[in-house]
């Protein structure tokens, strides 16, 4: 009698234990992406994200890469929709559906550029991938490029430069909550002798957002 006593109340006591287990199988359930803190709120599928230019920072899109010479952007914003954001690690998938410039920040120290009309993203909506490590990729649709076009104003009147690159490579980053480019190169398709041959696009973006929750990667 005294036996099965001590059983019963070894049983009771292990079964009251198995809880405490709970904690540490949910932290393994953590998603690629969450938000207010690393390991925080997961980010819903369906979730817009944006994020504007760093504070103090530019968009730049340069005739050489780490060059001065060519267009400077002081308002930019990315928008993307979560289309898949699995257990961490792996690797989180968005659909880019805009990223735009404000054509009254932009201005160009290209000779006989007089003013930046506007820039114009093309073939959307792209997709983008951002991994546990924090590597982020922009992809268009197969057949497809990522296609900007520059328009400006010079002496000889509005020309049109058109760049277009088979993807573009950036960081994400937990301490500011950013995803950087940098160096990221284009070739000219169109236009006139004034567009340079070759465009090199560098921009951090931050903070990402859900809402007005920051996002972090896990």
């Amino acid at each position: 009698m005294r036996t099965r006593t001590l059983l019963t109340l070894t049983a009771a006591v292990a079964a009251l234990a198995l809880p405490a287990a709970v904690p540490a199988a949910a932290a393994a359930d953590t998603p690629v992406l969450t938000t207010g803190t690393a390991g925080g709120t997961p980010v819903a599928v369906g979730d817009t994200l944006t994020a504007p230019l760093a504070s103090g920072t530019s968009a730049t899109f340069r005739s050489s890469a780490g060059g001065s010479s060519g267009v400077s952007c002081t308002s930019s914003q990315f928008t993307v929709t979560v289309t898949d954001n699995p257990t961490a690690p792996g690797t989180a998938t968005e659909s880019l559906t805009a990223h735009t410039f404000d054509s009254a920040s932009c201005s160009s120290n290209v000779t006989g550029v007089l003013g930046v009309t506007g820039i114009q993203v093309a073939n959307l909506p792209y997709t983008t991938t951002v991994s546990s490590e924090g590597a982020v990729a922009v992809t268009p649709p197969s057949g497809s490029t990522v296609r900007t076009t520059v328009s400006l104003r010079t002496l000889l009147g509005s020309i049109n430069c058109v760049y277009e690159a088979p993807g573009l490579s950036g960081t994400a980053a937990n301490d500011d909550n950013s995803i950087a480019f940098a160096d990221q190169h284009f070739t000219k398709v169109s236009g006139s002798g004034l567009c340079f041959a070759d465009g090199y696009f560098t921009a951090t973006y931050a903070p990402v957002t859900d809402g007005s929750a920051t996002v972090f990667v896990n």
